[in-house]
């Protein structure tokens, strides 16, 4: 997946490919290791007690090309003893239309030991609505760059086997 860095989520600071491997099956397995710089407003930082905000999420997903599904489930790995987040992304074709993609989300949020948790909570679910938006935008960036990408190859394979046919046709 090519999905980090894009513009639309520059909170993802770096991603390392931890495992990666494809089963019997042709599913593609992979778990990375995110690194994120979290935008919490100067209020949340105080009532978590925190000033640093880079934090580190660890990613498990799997694509089924058979299926045309990708599944997507990510916990935080540091701040656990204030906060988890566990979140899951599932994209699958729409039943009746093969054409469109249905996504699910769901996540699960606990703020620890903090007053006003529950409140810090609705802020942070709040937050990933917002950027499930922003999820879909970088699949769609994603697969614009990687056609481009294609387009450009192909191009640049054509040309190349264009002109040593030109050089056999001028031989003749």
């Amino acid at each position: 997946m090519q999905k980090y860095p894009n513009p639309m989520n520059p909170g993802v600071v770096g991603v390392d490919v931890l495992n990666r491997h494809v089963d019997t099956q042709g599913r593609l397995y992979s778990n990375r290791l995110l690194s994120t710089e979290w935008g919490l407003p100067s209020l949340a930082k105080t009532l978590i007690g925190i000033t640093r905000t880079n934090t580190y999420i660890q990613e498990h997903s799997v694509v089924d090309p058979k299926e045309k599904t990708f599944e997507l489930q990510s916990t935080n790995i540091s701040c656990t003893n204030i906060v988890s987040v566990d979140e899951k992304l599932t994209y699958r074709p729409h039943p009746e239309d093969p054409k469109k993609t249905i996504l699910t989300q769901e996540a699960l949020i606990s703020v620890k030991g903090i007053s006003l948790s529950s409140y810090l909570e609705g802020l942070m679910a709040k937050t990933i609505s917002a950027n499930a938006g922003k999820g879909r935008e970088a699949m769609e960036w994603v697969i614009r760059r990687l056609n481009t990408e294609i387009e450009e190859l192909a191009a640049t394979a054509q040309a190349t086997i264009r002109i040593p046919m030109a050089a056999a046709v001028a031989e003749k």
